[in-house]
């Protein structure tokens, strides 16, 4: 299900820690989109808002106690800090979408994540039982993968490619690609080829034992 991945062993094939076997090829790649990453699941709305209000409280709070341009000083620093929380995010952001690989293949799917501690997530379409897809006006979507079972992972580990808020039962998901719609179209075909394929599996007919002439 996840393998630990060496950061300088080179990839056979990026995104996969080996090459795929026989019969199985790549029909997708792609990296989440590092600005909506970085406001979906970093929250980057939400904590700018947050600094901008303490500045206005502050500036309203002293407004009338000082004079206008003392009160203005004593409420930039709040700024200053947003701009620097806001900044720490987008860099976290732009290094999570670029050590992140998702793959879709005929047979799995392959999660490269974390750029830290780098793991790899393989989730065959067997194990998957369901997928939801959300997405924004730009395109842009998450897909979130309910996995059957009793598959265990980590929402620490896994986050931020997990579905939010789901901890008890962590989702892993393709956090806030492009085209999203689109890949889920692929996935949804992949995922129901592969498991209506019949499987085969080869027996040895015994012989029958030899009889002893009388």
């Amino acid at each position: 299900m996840t393998s630990q991945h060496d950061d300088f062993a080179a990839e056979p094939v990026e995104g996969l820690p080996e090459t795929p076997p026989e019969g199985e090829h790549i029909l997708w790649q792609g990296r989440p989109d590092w600005w909506a990453l970085t406001r979906d699941s970093l929250n980057l709305g939400w904590v700018a808002a947050y600094f901008v209000a303490l500045a206005l409280w502050r500036f309203g709070m002293l407004v009338d106690q000082v004079s206008l341009a003392s009160a203005f000083a004593a409420s930039f620093p709040f700024v200053i800090l947003g701009g620097i929380a806001a900044a720490l995010l987008l860099l976290i952001g732009i290094v999570q979408a670029r050590s992140t690989v998702y793959t879709i293949t005929n047979r799995r799917v392959a999660m490269r994540i974390g750029a830290a501690l780098t793991v790899t997530l393989n989730l065959p379409f067997t194990q998957i039982g369901r997928a939801d897809l959300t997405t924004r006006r730009n395109g842009t979507g998450t897909i979130a993968l309910e996995l059957l079972g009793d598959t265990k992972l980590s929402y620490l580990v896994c986050w931020p490619h997990v579905r939010p808020w789901h901890i008890r039962h962590p989702q892993p998901a393709l956090r806030c690609i492009p085209a999203a719609e689109t890949v889920a179209g692929l996935l949804a075909e992949a995922a129901e080829a592969r498991v209506n394929t019949p499987q085969l599996a080869r027996t040895e007919t015994p012989r029958p034992a030899p009889v002893a002439a009388e």
